[in-house]
């Protein structure tokens, strides 16, 4: 218990890029703020406010990306706002208003989980929703606001869309730079192993000596590398076309992932050797000045390729697309919603207990219903151990930001323009604190959100801050009772289809290799065999630079498959009322998995080129 409280409030470093969403989320917030400040018309920013706090989302996607993803965003963000609006002008019933709202929130966190939009997720849309769901409307008004929504819309795309012109790359670079980041890391997990006699104990690997699997802290850097060269192999597949860049950037990558590859014996450069060549790549290419070019890992310069300086300068039209079967899009998103989904549970959690919480704060004669709905639907993440967790943050940031909020009390009697520098400064303030912790970084949405209400007109403080504390702990207090009992069983079963999916992606990789799994590709020789008669002959898979993307395919399905199976696991291990999960079947498909591939970043490591 003390170790899940302890997990609860612990600070960790700061996002590297926290300051992309809170200078774009301040910016798209600040012209419609002082537009409606110079027209005296605060009262509107609600509805400004929905379509300005859209630029808090897709800092991680290449520009291309971004703009879809955005507009996406945006339009999901109105059409909730119309959506509590029309509701807010056709009825004053707050109890229909609250079960209207909840619905509207189940909505949010199944699609966002489902598209992966990344954070902050469904929190903004169902905090603006919720809120619109209790403002009075008149009908004829709401086409006004929500047309005052899109175009705040607009300037926050604009707003997220403008680095482009300085540092079209810069998305991607960051995805390369954190792969190899990880690499670093592997890399000195290894040194760190090795010891003082790193030199004469890499002699001994490729013999038997590393059959039984790396030890723990190398599984989880290898897991982490894994993660990273996923994500930042996806990224890369994002961006249509193929120019210079890009291909630098999937040599790069490809460098990073070499370090999956059980080092062999003899190899000319250490792991301390590596690790420093791993992170000063990363640096370089974080940075702001041209790509470093890299020549072949130091596996790849041992083996004979057979191929011609033509191959291996390839064109950038040589860089490797998705395999076939990967589906992107709405069809990934709808894949996930399928009937027997995990995500349903979820979905089913936060309507009941957004609804019970929002009628629990009604019955209790609170006069903002919405936060106890916001609260619940605050709380909902992966499993119940992470959602308890969260409870507790919500809590302390929520208690935190109110004491805040009464110290800044004087400043936001001053009048409306320091509001509006207050609202700029506690949004640049959460998006700072947020990522070191949940708790901390309400420590300035709290105050925030108390602000909002304050545009629309003054209310008694001690009655605000007593209402915000009773739908705080109201919000968290049933929404943590709906985790016990809305269970989510089907955790487990996903633990059973991503270990189908490792099966079967390491069966295929394995016959990539040449192997059956009767013989070799049972996982019981060494890390050797198949390399008889020389490094990269027999049987081996090609390594021709786009010459046999299947090659590059497997390698992929089984990455994404051995994150995946590491995902749903922990996930379902979190889960109250579980069955018994099959941990030793993980540990081993891991094992195994992790084996296989890396002999296939060995053997079939993509000659991306380098322009």
């Amino acid at each position: 218990m003390s170790n899940h409280l302890g997990g609860a409030v612990r600070l960790r470093r700061p996002v590297d890029t926290w300051h992309k969403p809170a200078l774009s989320a301040a910016a798209a917030l600040a012209v419609p703020d002082l537009t409606l400040l110079a027209l005296g018309r605060l009262d509107l920013v609600l509805y400004t406010s929905a379509g300005a706090m859209c630029a808090l989302y897709a800092h991680g996607l290449p520009y291309a990306a971004r703009a879809r993803t955005l507009a996406w965003v945006v339009l999901g963000m109105v059409a909730s706002l119309g959506i509590a609006l029309t509701a807010a002008s056709l009825t004053a019933s707050p109890v229909l208003l609250v079960a209207g709202a909840s619905l509207v929130a189940a909505a949010h966190k199944a699609l966002c989980d489902a598209t992966r939009v990344g954070p902050p997720g469904n929190l903004i849309l169902t905090f603006i929703s919720s809120t619109a769901f209790f403002v009075p409307q008149k009908p004829n008004d709401v086409p006004l606001h929500l047309a005052l929504a899109v175009a705040a819309g607009a300037v926050a795309w604009l707003v997220c869309m403008a680095p482009a012109l300085v540092r079209p790359h810069g998305p991607e670079r960051l995805a390369v730079a954190r792969a190899l980041e990880s690499a670093s890391a592997l890399w000195q997990v290894r040194r760190e192993e090795a010891g003082p006699s790193e030199h004469q104990g890499m002699g001994h690997q490729g013999t038997g000596h590393r059959d039984a699997g790396p030890r723990d802290a190398e599984l989880t850097a290898r897991r982490a590398v894994a993660g990273a060269v996923n994500s930042g192999r996806h990224t890369l597949f994002l961006i249509p076309g193929t120019d210079a860049a890009r291909a630098r950037l999937a040599r790069l990558l490809a460098h990073a992932e070499s370090s999956l590859a059980t080092p062999r014996a003899g190899r000319p450069h250490t792991p301390a050797d590596e690790a420093e060549r791993c992170a000063a790549l990363a640096r370089a290419v974080r940075g702001g000045g041209a790509l470093p070019e890299i020549g072949p890992t130091p596996d790849e310069a041992r083996r004979p390729t057979g191929a011609t300086a033509e191959t291996e300068h390839t064109t950038p039209a040589a860089v490797r697309r998705p395999s076939p079967d990967r589906t992107t899009g709405v069809r990934a998103a709808l894949t996930r919603l399928r009937p027997g989904s995990p995500l349903l549970p979820v979905g089913v959690r936060v309507a009941v207990g957004c609804t019970l919480a929002g009628w629990a704060s009604l019955a209790a004669g609170v006069g903002h219903p919405y936060w106890a709905v916001v609260s619940a639907a605050s709380i909902y993440q992966a499993n119940s151990t992470l959602s308890g967790q969260r409870a507790l943050q919500r809590v302390l940031g929520n208690v935190l930001g109110l004491a805040l909020f009464f110290a800044l009390l004087p400043l936001i009697r001053v009048g409306p323009p320091v509001m509006v520098l207050l609202a700029l400064a506690l949004q640049i303030g959460a998006e700072a604190l947020i990522s070191r912790n949940y708790w901390l970084g309400s420590v300035c949405v709290t105050p925030m959100a108390l602000l909002l209400t304050e545009f629309g007109g003054h209310l008694p403080t001690g009655t605000l801050i007593a209402d915000r504390l009773i739908d705080t702990v109201v919000g968290v207090t049933v929404g943590l009772a709906c985790c016990a009992v809305v269970t989510n069983r089907r955790a487990t079963d996903r633990i059973e289809e991503a270990l189908a999916r490792v099966t079967a992606a390491r069966s295929a990789a394995l016959r990539r290799l040449g192997e059956n799994e009767g013989g070799n590709g049972s996982g019981n020789g060494s890390e050797g065999e198949g390399e008889k008669g020389g490094e990269g002959h027999g049987r081996a898979v090609p390594d021709g630079a786009g010459h046999d993307p299947e090659a590059g395919w497997a390698r992929d399905r089984l990455a994404l498959a051995l994150v995946e199976l590491r995902e749903a696991f922990e996930t379902a291990s979190g889960e109250w009322w579980q069955r018994a999960l099959p941990a030793e079947r993980v540990a081993a498909a891991e094992h195994e998995g992790h084996r296989t591939l890396a002999r296939l970043v060995r053997h079939a490591a993509p000659r991306v080129p380098v322009s």
